[in-house]
């Protein structure tokens, strides 16, 4: 248990600096164009988004380069994937593991980019979190929180073996996921277009963490009262 959580915290943190030093990469490409387009927006502000025609006005090169950084999300999901594949020997603790290195590695790439380019500014600070299929867009605060929640989670199922839960268990899991998930694409008409974030919609995603951490919680003791008896 012990080595499990020192790899999936080892691996995490690591792949937070990864990422991080990708982002701003990325960011020294992309924030001329955002300073030509919107010179009156300070440096590392995201917001409006640039859209994919102003970025292939900008240069015949940049269609690609977002189609490549498309691809990134899901190539680590995969390698959190794989982490965790490593250290579980069921699919309840692969599981339980995905989510320690996914909240590990959320909150670790926010720290490194802190230490890396002073940014964010707070939690308060909104974010780009995904484009897939729709922008993905919230305070950092939002992330954040799931990636603690996630941590939390995982490591108590990973102690107990792997909380297996029922069906009703993962039903309430995967629909708080996709409310909060809802709540990160709410304003995407506005944001694609170019406008600046609403505010964000913080009744409904902390409706999806209500819902999702009450079903984890509802396992949770079932599976102690199982063992009670």
């Amino acid at each position: 248990m012990r080595r499990a959580v020192a790899a999936l915290f080892l691996f995490g943190i690591s792949f937070g600096y990864v990422e991080a030093a990708v982002v701003v990469y990325l960011r020294a490409l992309y924030d001329p164009i955002r300073a030509r387009l919107h010179p009156e927006r300070g440096p590392h502000e995201l917001f409006p988004l640039i859209t994919p025609q102003q970025l292939a006005d900008a240069g015949p090169e940049n269609p690609r380069r977002l189609a490549i950084d498309v691809g990134r999300a899901p190539a680590t999901m995969l390698m959190l994937g794989a982490v965790a594949l490593a250290v579980a020997r069921n699919l309840h603790q692969w599981i339980a593991a995905f989510a320690i290195a996914f909240g590990v590695w959320d909150i670790g790439f926010y720290a490194f980019l802190k230490l890396m380019i002073h940014w964010p500014e707070s939690l308060s600070t909104w974010d780009i979190l995904f484009l897939i299929p729709l922008p993905w867009v919230g305070p950092i605060w939002a992330p954040v929180l799931v990636a603690l929640s996630m941590i939390v989670c995982g490591l108590i199922s990973l102690r107990a073996g792997g909380i297996r839960g029922r069906v009703p268990h993962w039903t309430g899991v995967l629909s708080g996921a996709l409310v909060i998930i809802v709540a990160f694409v709410w304003d995407f008409r506005n944001t694609t277009a170019g406008g600046f974030p609403n505010p964000f919609n913080w009744p409904l995603f902390l409706l999806g963490e209500a819902i999702g951490l009450a079903a984890f919680l509802a396992a949770a003791f079932a599976r102690r009262n199982a063992h009670a008896v």
